[in-house]
């Protein structure tokens, strides 16, 4: 079932019923938090599937066995400059530490919405058919025998550049904007479970793209929840979103000058995909995302900014993370 603005605490309710009884669901939430779809997993309709790690849900379509093609039209830079400046002129002002900044760019493919669904390589990958679809690498939070993990991806970077690990690992921008973000993620896990610890910090992980090797940087934060958490499923979720990986610090100031700075809603970009199975929680951030408006294709991407931000780099950023890891 699909809830409007107007239904989000009948949706809550609802999870929180389906976690009490242990009933297994699929849930999806806009970035917004205006939109949330919430299905049994036994009666999700067929115009949604997904892959994630322990359940899958895909229809028997052909391979398409074509080399994937993909050309990107980026948002033009004086556009977003024009944010940019915007959102470096509030971090001047104080008004926030670390920004997600993110656009939508025109991309042409040789392969539909569904194939890229199929074919892509992701540990979470989600399709709405006809809107969109995501391959996302970032694990939004994962719930087993009372531990609740997080795990925020900031800091990326072609492998193929000399000595990567080293570049990436002692930038300052980079080094600055992950300690921010793992600060920012504790503070949300904090009020919804006790006991935080940041179990890895800046770990690597590989990811294969149509045309380059990337490294991400991410962290591993656990707490700690009370028992029977599953009956309080959805206002835990909802205290933790939007996610703070792609929102920033502090966060509601934050979003206040995302939406003054972006060219248009989010939507399902930057939103959670999650399953409960009846006893454990795996969810994703609704990123590497592309998204279908009448017959075209946009693929929406950005970066975090920081008052060490420079504007030609971000922008190179947006554009280097507009991939399919197909190949």
């Amino acid at each position: 079932m699909i809830y409007s603005a107007q239904a989000i605490n009948q949706a809550i309710d609802k999870m929180n019923s389906f976690g009490t009884h242990k009933v297994p669901f699929l849930f999806l939430f806009n970035y917004e938090l205006d939109e949330i779809v919430l299905y049994p997993l036994d009666e999700v309709p067929d115009h949604i599937q997904f892959s994630f790690l322990n359940h899958h849900k895909k229809s028997e379509a052909a391979i398409n066995k074509e080399p994937f093609q993909l050309k990107k039209t980026p948002i033009a830079i004086d556009d977003f400059s024009k944010a940019f400046r915007g959102v470096m002129d509030e971090i001047e002002y104080g008004n926030s530490f670390l920004l997600n900044l993110t656009f939508p760019s025109k991309i042409d493919t040789n392969y539909g919405l569904e194939e890229i669904f199929r074919q892509a390589d992701a540990k979470y990958k989600v399709l709405w058919e006809g809107r969109f679809t995501s391959f996302s690498p970032e694990t939004f939070v994962k719930i087993r025998k009372n531990k609740i993990y997080s795990y925020p991806m900031k800091g990326t970077i072609d492998a193929t550049i000399e000595d990567a690990v080293n570049v990436i690992l002692n930038d300052p921008k980079e080094a600055a904007e992950h300690y921010t973000i793992v600060d920012l993620i504790r503070n949300d896990l904090a009020q919804v479970a006790e006991q935080i610890k940041v179990n890895k910090f800046r770990f690597i992980d590989r990811i294969q793209t149509h045309d380059e090797t990337l490294l991400q940087v991410s962290s591993e934060i656990e707490g700690s929840l009370e028992d029977n958490w599953q009956s309080r499923i959805g206002n835990l979720l909802m205290k933790l979103l939007p996610a703070g990986s792609i929102s920033g610090a502090p966060k509601k100031r934050t979003l206040e000058i995302i939406r003054k700075n972006e060219i248009d809603r989010r939507g399902f970009y930057t939103g959670v995909a999650g399953i409960f199975d009846g006893e454990t929680l795996d969810s994703c951030v609704l990123i590497r995302f592309i998204e279908q408006k009448d017959e075209q294709l946009y693929f929406r991407s950005g970066g975090g900014i920081t008052f060490q931000s420079n504007l030609n780099a971000e922008y190179e950023e947006l554009i280097q993370k507009i991939y399919v890891p197909i190949f």
